[in-house]
């Protein structure tokens, strides 16, 4: 099109020439040959303006990301503007897959970051959180986050370390409620700044799982060290037993004597082998079985084990309550193993009463991101010293209680990687919370 103007423009000066050389009315020619030059020019001028303005807009379009633009496809400029129209249209078309698809990937990769159970937090240098997850703001007991100064009242320890966290740097952080969490951080840049990635991780679990392999080791050793010591001892009891009842008895006249040594044998090997009893007695806390998981109905759960102490409950005058929601929730675990735990758990709750008359044990399930199970007394409550200590293997406040049922509790929660948290406060009860 552009070439068929040209091609006109130059053969009208070739005809205004030779008009003139042929010395006809030259002003005429002049007039009448200047005008239909200067229209040619103006529809060539207004042919390339528009192709100009055309790939302005198509550019614009471009810059800002305004792909919803199309451009007519149509003949009235010439079949190579057609084409050149069409290419635009494919053009801004695959700019609009291309936008929708990293839209998909960012929605795809941001419903990821808020599900994960690991925490993190994305600031750049002016301390602007740019992202925070959900796993975060539960680490943290809050409900939004913009700015990291907002952490200066609630969390002042957790700003300092966030403020001056280097990269690949693990720092340790206990929030107000004891929670252990694991921060790492990194910086990258992007867009021309740099911006600081925080992963915050509840290592509450994996201390528990240290703390109580601790014990397991401790456990294992002493009981193989005693029981290497204990079973010579009663071997020798009886061996000098068969030595007083065969010689030193028929060759003494001091019955009384003898009496005596006979009845320290007694007692040394009464003692030797209550202490081999007491020893095994605590074989499961270093030999718990792998559990075994099968979908369990709660309601069942919980109304079998309150169907087990149903007359230990009432003999102590304690009433109970249950509750579950929904009535059909399902738990993964070992039917075995959680309720050894519940038992353990309702007899603690049932011994915690001293004179009160209103005796009431509360049993309530419901679900989260997890099953969750409480236990409630309106008992005595726990000291806060002693708290702090009740899951240590051997520790017990009770008289007659042997301090591996709460160790043994939570490994077995362990084991099925949830969790087993207490909250107490004196005088008013105690929560056991189990988290499946």
């Amino acid at each position: 099109m552009i070439m068929i103007r040209i091609i006109i423009i130059i053969l009208s000066v070739i005809a205004l020439a030779w008009l003139a050389s042929k010395h006809t009315n030259e002003m005429l020619v002049y007039v009448l040959g200047t005008i239909f030059i200067f229209i040619q020019g103006s529809l060539l001028y207004q042919y390339v303006t528009n192709v100009n303005r055309k790939l302005t807009y198509f550019l614009e379009s471009v810059r800002y990301s305004d792909f919803t633009i199309n451009f007519r496809s149509d003949n009235k400029m010439g079949r190579t503007f057609k084409e050149l129209n069409q290419q635009f249209n494919e053009v801004l078309h695959a700019f609009r897959q291309a936008r929708a698809e990293k839209e998909a990937n960012l929605q795809y990769l941001n419903t990821i970051v808020q599900h994960i159970g690991t925490g993190l937090i994305t600031f750049d240098s002016t301390g602007q959180v740019n992202l925070i997850n959900n796993a975060a703001l539960r680490m943290l007991g809050i409900y939004r986050l913009h700015q990291l100064s907002e952490l200066k009242d609630k969390h002042p320890r957790l700003f300092e370390l966030l403020s001056n966290l280097d990269s690949g740097v693990r720092e340790l952080y206990r929030t107000p409620s004891d929670q252990p969490l694991a921060l790492q951080g990194a910086a990258i840049q992007l867009r021309g700044m740099w911006v600081r990635i925080v992963v915050l991780q509840n290592i509450q679990t994996e201390l528990q799982q240290q703390e109580v392999e601790s014990w397991q080791n401790l456990t294992r050793v002493l009981r193989h060290e005693i029981m290497n010591s204990m079973t010579p001892i009663v071997s020798l009891v009886g061996t000098m037993r068969l030595i007083v009842n065969e010689d030193i008895e028929k060759s003494t006249s001091d019955q009384e004597a003898v009496n005596d040594l006979k009845e320290a044998l007694s007692t040394l090997e009464k003692r030797s082998k209550g202490m081999m009893q007491f020893v095994n007695a605590y074989r499961d806390f270093t030999t718990l079985p792998k559990p075994v998981f099968a979908n369990l109905s709660v309601a069942e759960l919980l109304q079998e084990v309150l169907q087990l102490l149903q007359t230990d409950l009432t003999q102590s005058g304690v009433l109970w309550k249950l509750s579950v929601k929904p009535e059909t929730l399902i738990v993964k675990a070992d039917a075995s193993q959680i309720q050894q735990v519940l038992i353990n758990l309702i007899k603690n709750a049932s011994e915690s009463f001293s004179s009160q008359t209103n005796r009431l044990i509360t049993l309530t399930a419901y679900q989260t991101d997890n099953v969750v199970i409480e236990v409630q007394d309106n008992g005595d409550g726990i000291e806060p010293e002693a708290i702090e200590n009740i899951f240590i293997p051997f520790y017990t406040t009770k008289k007659t209680g042997s301090g591996i049922g709460l160790s043994l509790s939570r490994q077995i929660l362990q084991q099925h990687n949830g969790q087993l948290n207490v909250s107490s406060e004196v005088g008013k009860g105690t929560v056991f919370t189990l988290i499946l």
